[in-house]
């Protein structure tokens, strides 16, 4: 699937609640210029049996009690299986990374999103933070508050 295909998906899945899918539509942007700055299409995330993502808790050696919590992003299921620690009860999934971007806002915990890039190589990952993704879905929500939306331009004006 695409970024345009995974975009239309989001939106398709949207509730038909009269503002989601068209927020969607808004921020759709935003989350496509966040995906092009990655290399796939698809990542693998290690989710638990309740199927919530298995979150890490990083710990800063120099700065002792911060902490930042992260998820990690896989190029391939096998990487992503291979990274599961033993004895845990977490299997991967493969996402769309789009929707792995839009998921992270309502993860309100989460710090950031580590995207490994290379098959086989978990040293080096590309960190997206919670507060760029914010950051960036705003401009283009502010963008969409500040247009108005109309329902009546659709409407003929001589309509009674």
């Amino acid at each position: 699937m695409d970024l345009d295909q995974q975009i239309q998906s989001l939106i398709d899945k949207a509730p038909p609640d009269g503002s989601t899918p068209q927020i969607l539509e808004a921020i759709a942007p935003a989350l496509l210029l966040l995906a092009q700055q990655l290399k796939h299409l698809e990542y693998s995330i290690l989710q638990t049996v309740e199927q919530s993502w298995a979150v890490t808790v990083l710990s800063n050696l120099k700065q002792p009690g911060r902490e930042k919590s992260v998820i990690y992003a896989f190029p391939s299921l096998k990487d992503a299986s291979q990274a599961a620690p033993v004895g845990d009860r977490v299997q991967p999934v493969s996402l769309p990374v789009t929707h792995i971007l839009f998921q992270m806002m309502a993860l309100e915990s989460l710090d950031s999103i580590v995207f490994f890039e290379t098959p086989g190589n978990l040293d080096v990952g590309t960190e997206v933070t919670r507060e760029q993704v914010q950051k960036l879905i705003g401009v283009y929500l502010q963008q969409y508050r500040s247009t108005p939306q109309s329902n009546s331009s659709n409407l003929p004006p001589d309509i009674a």
